[in-house]
């Protein structure tokens, strides 16, 4: 039979009881803070501790604390404009606000929040500000402000490839680069929009002193005083292009960056000091924003996901959002090695290129007094502190990357053969290059490859989306039919050069043999006639 329990084991029996009870609170609890990282467990120490330097003095703070309603101060913010090429990290972040859905959180413990700030001006005083830790730039613009903003800033990654987000749009009777003489163009200087105009007009061989300027405080802006009849051109934006030709009768998009593809990078900087104490932080951050990047390249369901993401952030519908992503090239870890030069074996346009190249380019407009300096823009004293690329760019997040698999390799553009109708496409701009050949012969000397190498590649990698219609001529001595023949071998080796320097498609060029018929020259002497022994080079739109 069983024993009664006395008075003082009942006792006992609930002191023990309660013990338990009060220690599965507290292990409850402690969880708790380890899941939603407000201390305790090693979670958090790693989380949050591991990035710091005890040694470091930079007075900065390490987090901008969420002020969207966020508990936690382990939050990375980032500003945005209304863009679609940010769009990898907003689909990692499920959503633009600090919230515990994000693959951030979830997979490497702290919080992103998106702030869209479209005042160019108003989004670096908060930079400066450390209202957000990162900023979005473009590297083309980037040395008109990289010597300027406090903070020593540096370039931590690319995200996108404008792909026909940036645009210039003429009302009717523009038909090329070359009509853009003598008219009055508005754009917004020291942005994307001044880049893609500088070089446009380049390739097309005009230049700052060939049309009337018209600045404005940015692309929205410059898009309104077209669309009022004060310009006949202007540098836009997407889907600005898309409503100017709708209330401008007559008007069209002349280019886009769909042609010229590797003009307009955007990427995002951050604070040396910063980097300095979230060195593992950019590295996680940008980890996620490639993974998220790939899913969105590689299948349509993730890409819809995106877009509706998208549209909520931005307040546009998602027929615009769906256009904007369509419109970049979101760049994977693969596209980010071969920009920051990373890749050996890569030959194409990178962000040193870039930089280095747009600096000297903005000294020189800036030298001739463009745009005018009554909005305040002094791009002579910006560019001219413009620090060397090494020291205003940081690989190490990117270096220490892993990720592995075709959805991450980098773009690889290719071309369908050319057809009839491509062989006799208006062109965008022709670049005449005095490419001179002996008599009778085609193959290229070091002297005609050095030419191609200094006037010519730099514009194919440029223009990497357009077609190059490559056009050899001849002089009028010798056999018409021979001659010909002749000019379309002259063609075809600079083909092959560019193929085989520059890794370049060969289905990209248009190879035409013009023999004599298109002279530059004629008069009746051998200095004529070596003129007119030449290959011409055109870019022809996407």
């Amino acid at each position: 039979m069983a024993k009664r329990l006395t008075a003082f084991s009942k006792l006992l029996i609930v002191l023990l009881i309660i013990g338990a009870i009060v220690f599965g609170l507290n292990q409850i609890g402690a969880l708790d803070k380890i899941i939603n990282n407000d201390g305790g467990g090693d979670n958090n120490i790693s989380n949050v501790d591991r990035d710091r330097d005890n040694s470091n003095t930079n007075t900065e703070p390490r987090r901008v604390k969420d002020n969207r309603g966020g508990s936690s101060d382990d939050v990375i913010n980032v500003g945005v404009v209304t863009w679609g090429g940010y769009a990898g990290g907003q689909y990692f972040n499920e959503g633009f606000s600090a919230n515990t859905k994000s693959r951030f959180y979830k997979d490497y413990g702290f919080k992103v929040n998106f702030k869209v700030m479209d005042d160019f001006i108003a989004s670096r005083k908060a930079f400066e500000n450390n209202e957000v830790d990162l900023l979005w730039c473009t590297i083309d613009a980037f040395p008109t402000e990289s010597g300027v903003l406090k903070g020593d800033p540096k370039i931590v990654f690319q995200a996108d490839w404008s792909r026909g987000g940036d645009a210039i749009v003429v009302k009717r009777g523009i038909r090329n680069i070359s009509d853009l003489r003598g008219k009055t163009i508005t754009y917004a200087p020291m942005t994307p929009s001044h880049s893609y105009l500088i070089k446009l007009l380049d390739v097309g061989g005009l230049g700052m002193d060939d049309f009337k300027h018209f600045p404005t405080a940015s692309a929205i802006d410059a898009a309104a005083a077209f669309k009022s009849g004060k310009a006949d051109a202007a540098v836009v934006w997407s889907p600005d292009d898309e409503d100017c030709i709708r209330k401008v009768p007559g008007s069209k998009i002349l280019q886009n960056s769909r042609s010229a593809s590797n003009i307009i990078a955007d990427g995002f900087m951050a604070k040396t000091s910063f980097i300095e104490n979230n060195s593992e932080r950019i590295q996680q951050l940008y980890e996620g924003w490639m993974k998220g990047a790939a899913e969105i390249n590689s299948s349509e369901r993730n890409k819809a996901k995106a877009v509706a993401i998208l549209a909520e952030g931005l307040g546009i519908p998602s027929v615009d959002a769906s256009l904007a992503i369509d419109n970049v090239r979101l760049t994977t870890h693969g596209d980010n090695l071969d920009f920051f030069g990373l890749n050996p074996a890569y030959k194409g346009k990178t962000a040193e290129d870039i930089y280095r190249e747009m600096k000297e380019l903005y000294i020189d407009v800036g030298e001739k007094g463009y745009p005018s300096k009554d909005i305040g823009n002094e791009i002579v004293t910006f560019t001219k502190k413009a620090p060397r690329w090494r020291t205003v760019s940081y690989r190490s997040g990117i270096q220490a990357t892993k990720l592995n698999g075709k959805v991450h390799e980098a773009e690889s553009i290719e071309f369908a053969p050319v057809t009839k109708d491509e062989e006799s496409k208006p062109a965008i701009a022709t670049k005449r290059a005095s490419i001179s050949f002996r008599t009778g012969e085609f193959q290229l000397d070091d002297n005609a490859k050095r030419i191609i190498d200094l006037e010519f590649a730099d514009i194919a990698k440029t223009f990497g989306g357009a077609r190059i219609r490559i056009e050899g001529n001849t002089d009028n001595t010798g056999n018409y039919a021979n001659n010909v023949t002749l000019s379309k071998k002259r063609a075809q080796s600079v083909a092959n050069y560019l193929r085989d320097t520059y890794n370049m498609d060969i289905n990209r060029f248009i190879v035409i043999g013009n023999g004599p018929d298109k002279p530059v020259c004629s008069e009746n002497s051998d200095s004529c006639r070596s003129k007119n022994r030449r290959t011409d080079f055109e870019l022809v739109g996407a």
